[in-house]
This record gives C-alpha cells, structure tokens and sequence, in this order.
C-alpha cells in the first residue's frame, strides 16, 4: 500500500448499497456516503452545515455481501479506505475526474445508534485437512513419516 492515499468518511449513505458480481463471480457492493461538516459561525454565534462531501464507495468480496445485508440509506457509517481517482470523457467530451473509495473497513457509526453483530461464517476458506497431505516428492509411495524432531 505504499503511496496509496488512505482516509478514513464518516457520513452517512445516501443510498442502499448495491450488490453486483463481475463475470468472474467476485460480489462487489457500491454505495455513496455524504459527509457534512459542522462549522461554528462567530459573528452568528451558532452552529451550521458546511458543504457535504459525496464520496462512491466500492466493497468487494464478503465485506460487500455484509456490506449489503447490514447498510441502509441514511445509516451513520465510518468507512475506511484507499482513495483513487480516475479521469474520463463526459458525453460531451469534456474531460472529468471521479475521485472514489476503494473500501478496506465499514462499520456502523454508534454515536446515535446501537448495533447487534452477528459473526458471519467464513467462505472459500480451505479446511484443514483430516489426512496428511500427498508429498509430490516421496517416490516410496509410502504414507510420510512425521518425526517429532527437526530433521536438521
């Protein structure tokens, strides 16, 4: 991750996540957080709303299959992530930059609200092995041998 820029939005969600899948299978879940400053006005002597920042978030894999199930449209939530930013063409060919967050953590914000977690079970993720496992360079084709000393 070096030379990434990494930043941590509260906010809150604009919208519900949307959960797709690329051809490949992989879920990705994307979501936009608008975060709204508090600034304090001293000659009004009061607080207001500074100008929101609207971010598009992108999880990917179990984090957006949670991501999806968990998150509503206006949750509180603290995102952590990579900024990226990319450049495109507009339909009227003018040129454009997105800036967007590739998410590595979310949670809910529990400033105003309570949550319940529940541990999601764990996919794709290899079990151990019962049996030892087939030594491609044991040409005896006898089961290997475990010593309970290093062989050094």
């Amino acid at each position: 991750m070096a030379g990434e820029t990494v930043i941590t939005l509260t906010g809150n969600l604009v919208d519900d996540p949307e959960l797709r899948f690329t051809p490949a299978g992989a879920p990705v879940a994307r979501f936009r957080v608008a975060s709204t400053p508090r600034v304090y006005d001293k000659q009004a002597g009061q607080w207001s709303d500074g100008e929101s920042l609207f971010l598009t978030c992108s999880a990917w894999r179990q984090l957006a299959e949670n991501v999806a199930e968990s998150l509503t449209k206006g949750a509180r939530v603290i995102v952590t992530g990579r900024l990226k930013q990319r450049s495109y063409d507009d339909r009227e060919g003018i040129k454009r930059t997105a800036y967007e967050l590739d998410v590595d953590e979310i949670g809910p914000s529990l400033k105003n609200a309570t949550a319940r977690i529940t541990k999601a079970p764990r996919t794709n993720t290899p079990q151990p092995s019962q049996q030892p496992t087939a030594d491609p360079w044991n040409s005896t084709g006898q089961p290997p041998q475990y010593a309970d000393e290093p062989p050094f």
